[in-house]
């Protein structure tokens, strides 16, 4: 993102800038001085420190499967994705989607009772992980990101930006 002179890269940081430039009142956070503050950060950085590295590494794993091969390169190609996915990515990615489930347990929104910077960062993993997953091992998520797609922001940016596209 380009702001001016200001250049920022990273999914969070941008987040951060966005919210202190554009968010005086703190609708979209929560004060340092609030006990539920570091679950707040925590969760604004989760999202592309921990479950989306998991994600994009599937689509890459996918990409992989589909790239057309010479004969003899496919069996040991298929070998090492279905490795890597059976003793790496599945597990991890289930862990961290029952952790987020069970976090969601009861509960509107990741952290308090309003939407928050977290929940924008997380909407997209989510989405994306919820396209992938079976949305019955998974309601508390499933449930929450029909919340996210309900609220009234969202909705204005897909139909200014057009409808999320998940690979």
């Amino acid at each position: 993102m380009q702001d001016g002179e200001q250049i920022i890269a990273e999914s969070g940081a941008i987040c951060e800038y966005l919210l202190a430039k554009f968010d005086a009142h703190g609708s979209y956070q929560i004060a340092p001085d609030h006990a539920d503050y570091w679950a707040y950060r925590q969760w604004l950085h989760y999202a592309e420190g921990s479950l989306m590295p998991l994600l994009v590494m599937t689509l890459i794993f996918r990409k992989i499967d589909a790239t057309p091969k010479p004969f003899f390169a496919k069996p040991i190609a298929q070998k090492l994705t279905d490795g890597v996915r059976q003793s790496f990515l599945n597990p991890q990615i289930k862990l961290h989607l029952d952790y987020v489930e069970q976090q969601l347990n009861g509960k509107t929104w990741l952290v308090g009772d309003k939407i928050t910077a977290a929940d924008v960062m997380m909407s997209f993993p989510l989405q994306a992980a919820s396209s992938r997953a079976p949305t019955a091992d998974y309601p508390n998520i499933a449930a929450y990101v029909a919340r996210i797609a309900a609220e009234p922001h969202y909705q204005q940016a897909e139909n200014k930006l057009g409808k999320l596209t998940i690979l």
